[in-house]
This record gives C-alpha cells, structure tokens and sequence, in this order.
C-alpha cells in the first residue's frame, strides 16, 4: 500500500519548488544574456581585425594586392587559445591573400552594407567569422575580406562569467533549503508534541487539551479536538446514565418476579398461587416492554451508525399501525379513527423505525387517553408531509414540557407503569430522520397533540 506523504514533506515541496525554478530561470536567462554580450564583445575584436586587412589592401600595376609582412602576419595569427584564419579575395581577380578554406557566408539575401556575421566549422572545428565588402574608388573591383576565429575564449569568458553570476544563487537555494528543513520541522513539533500528549492520555481522561502552546493554525485543530472530547464526554455521561436508569427500571419488576414466584412456591393450592401468578404475568410484561423499547434506542443508533434509508410508503404503513390499534384502543374504551389522503405518500426513511415511532405515540395516547375518549390519526400529503395523533385526554402539563423527552422520566401522578422512555424514543428517531417533532396541547380537544412534520 503506498505509504502518505508526510505533512512536512509537502511544506518543503511547496516552498522549495519557487527556489529551484527562480535558479533554473537563472541559469537560462544568465547562459543567453552572457553568450550575447561575449559575442558583441569578441565580435568587435573580429571586427577589428578584418578591418586591419582592409587597411593592407592596395593596387599595383592594375592588380589588387595585400601587403602583408611576415613578421605582421605572424602577430595577425598569434593567439594563446584560438585560431585565427582569413581570406583576401577579389569578384573577379580571384585570391589575393590567406587561407582558402575559410568559409564565405554568400547568400542572395545576404546584406552587405554592414558587416555580416556568421558561425561554421573549419577543420572540424567551429569558429565565428566576419565578411566584409570593400568597394574603394581606388579599386578597380570589388574585394571581400573573410576573417574566422575559433571560440575557445568564447567559452571560456562565459563559464567564468556564468560561474561567477550562478554559484551565488545555488548555494543561497541550497543554504535556503536547509533553513526551511530546520524551520519547518521546527513549526511542526507542537502537532507532535499535541499528538504525543494525546497518545500518553488514559481513555478515560477526556478533560480539554490545553493550548498555551500552541499556534494559532494548530489551535483549530485542539479547538474541534476539544469539541468533540466534550461532545464525547457527554455522551458517555448520557450512556452511562442510560444504563444506570435502565438497571434501575429492571431491577424493580426482576425483584417482583422473585418476590412473587417464592410467593407462589410457598402456597399449595392453585387459586392461592392464581394472585402471585398475575403479579409475575405483570412483571414479565413490564420487562418485555422495558427490553423492547431499549432494542429500539439501540435500533436508533444502528441507523446513526450509517445504516442507509429508503423510499416507502408512510400512508400505508401509518392505516396498518392504526388498524393494528384498534384493539387495544377499544379494550380502553377508546375509539381510534384515521383520516389520511387516497394517493400513497412516499419518503425517505427507515420503515422499523418509523413504526416503532408510531407505535410509542399510539400507546402514549392509549395509556395517557380519556376513558370512553378520542384518538385521531393524520396524515396530510404535501411536499413536508405530516403524521398527527391527537387525543382528549388531560394532556401534558405546560411546566413538565422541556422534561418529557429525557429518558426514564415520567410526569408525576402518571397513570400506568410505563418506563419514560417512549417520547425520548420519537424524539431520537425524528432526529435522525431530520423531521421537526411538535408536542403540546391540542386546540380542539384539549388533549395531547403530536405532530411530525417530514421534510
């Protein structure tokens, strides 16, 4: 698996990279501007030295000659590094003086109102030379003068003058690099110290990382750390609550199943057993319930954890969980009615859980509903559809309303011997499900009325 590149690693890419390219531009930019003033240079000593030929040039007895001394033809040549060869010819006398194979830049296109410059090879090696045309009234034809030169000098005058212009900013890049390397490694060690102190900490300390230390970039980090370690914090504290209050709400109906089963054993007679027996029907109903809507919390978090929902039917789930009522609603002398459009109403969501949803709601209003009352269902399409369960019941006192979705709680003097946990329940689904849930007072009937509103 290909290993990730390191956070410092990336820094020192990004910061060295403009280094590198500002030398190679350098480099490009001195090699082209050095080879141009080298060759004006060197060109203007060629130059001179075919205008020195010129000067040589004379006429005797109808005939163009060159009047070169050995002795000055030999400091014409001379030179420690480089060759020198040139040419003295006529259009139409031919050669006059020098060396023949000098190359001859001859082209139609060629100007020849100024000196012309070009580049060859002689003898395999390569040289710059300079023509010129020398056109004098004192000269019964035109004459051309051909001077050539190796470019050792050339070369050499332009690694001195490249060395001397680049070693400077190469060893600045590399002295630059160093500095970054120590100074970057240097900016990181709080993220190391920060990750090392998180290392060493025991799981069970969730207190804030401190942040004397720290950067201002690196304290975004320790700021969403430290949010999520409280976030973190509390919900352990809520679990471990949870788990409190549901031991607790277990432990009472185990007891009586005990207390009552040791009671049935004592007694010989099977209507004497028939009391004992009920209380422990009682208990084990109580229990079945407590454990069912714990599995629905645990549903919840399953769907939290990233469990995928999908498109259903609500209508249709919403008349078979209220015909499913009916029943019960009856033995409570409760008459339970639906009103819900014709066409199927479609959302997103998990089927399970908006039916344990709807069951906590129904039984809510069966178990908290007027005797011989009311209890209506909607549902109302649209693009937010709506599920309504109203009763008539006393309804929910205004005071206990921020208190009713906290788990295990329950309204004092409440009928029943429910567990507080079927409103946190429709609370933790609705969330998750990002529907908005209304509880308060119905206008209507004065009983409870719950609204949950689909987006």
């Amino acid at each position: 698996m290909e290993q990730n590149r390191t956070l410092r690693t990336e820094i020192l890419i990004r910061l060295i990279t403009p280094v590198l390219l500002f030398v190679v531009f350098e480099a490009v930019s001195s090699y082209y501007v050095t080879r141009h003033y080298v060759d004006e240079a060197y060109d203007r000593w060629l130059l001179d030295s075919a205008g020195s030929l010129v000067q040589e040039i004379k006429v005797s007895d109808n005939l163009i000659v060159a009047e070169l001394p050995p002795a000055a033809l030999t400091i014409f040549k001379w030179d420690e590094l480089d060759k020198t060869y040139f040419k003295i010819i006529a259009e139409n006398q031919g050669m006059i003086a020098g060396d023949s194979f000098v190359p001859e830049p001859f082209d139609e296109s060629t100007d020849w109102s100024a000196p012309v410059f070009f580049n060859d090879t002689v003898r395999g090696e390569s040289v710059r030379g300079v023509s010129i045309l020398v056109a004098r009234k004192d000269l019964p034809e035109i004459v051309f003068v051909h001077v050539a030169e190796t470019l050792n000098k050339r070369r050499n005058m332009m690694m001195d003058i490249l060395l001397a212009d680049l070693i400077p900013p190469i060893f600045l890049a590399i002295f630059i690099g160093f500095y970054m390397r120590k100074a970057v490694y240097r900016g990181l060690n709080p993220l190391r110290e920060l990750a090392d102190e998180i290392a060493m900490r025991s799981p069970k300390d969730l207190s804030p990382i401190p942040e004397a230390h720290v950067f201002a970039e690196v304290r975004i980090l320790t700021d969403t750390i430290n949010g999520l370690l409280k976030r973190l914090d509390g919900a352990i504290a809520s679990q471990q609550r949870f788990i409190a209050n549901a031991a607790h709400q277990l432990r009472t109906p185990l007891a009586g199943l005990k207390l009552q089963s040791e009671r049935a054993l004592r007694e010989d007679d099977m209507a004497a057993m028939k009391p004992a027996l009920l209380q422990i029907q009682s208990s084990a109903d109580r229990v079945s319930h407590i454990i069912s809507q714990l599995l629905a919390l645990a549903k919840s978090g399953a769907i939290e954890s990233g469990l995928l929902l999908a498109k259903f039917d609500l209508l249709t789930l919403v008349r078979e969980v209220s015909s499913e009522w009916v029943p019960k609603a009856l033995q409570n002398h409760i008459e339970l009615s639906f009103e819900g459009p014709k066409q199927p109403v479609y959302i997103n969501g998990n089927e399970i859980l908006i039916r344990e949803l709807l069951v906590n709601l129904l039984d809510n209003a069966v178990c908290y509903g007027r005797e011989n009352g009311n209890i209506i269902v909607r549902l109302k399409p649209g693009p937010s559809p709506t599920l309504t369960i109203e009763d008539d019941g006393p309804g929910i006192p205004a005071s206990e309303m921020d208190k009713i979705f906290e788990r295990f709680y329950r309204i004092p003097g409440s009928p029943g011997d429910g567990c507080g946990l079927g409103l946190p329940i429709v609370k933790e689904i609705a969330d998750l499900h990002q529907a908005e849930l209304f509880l308060g007072t119905s206008s209507n009937t004065g009983g409870t009325k719950a609204d949950v509103v689909f987006k």
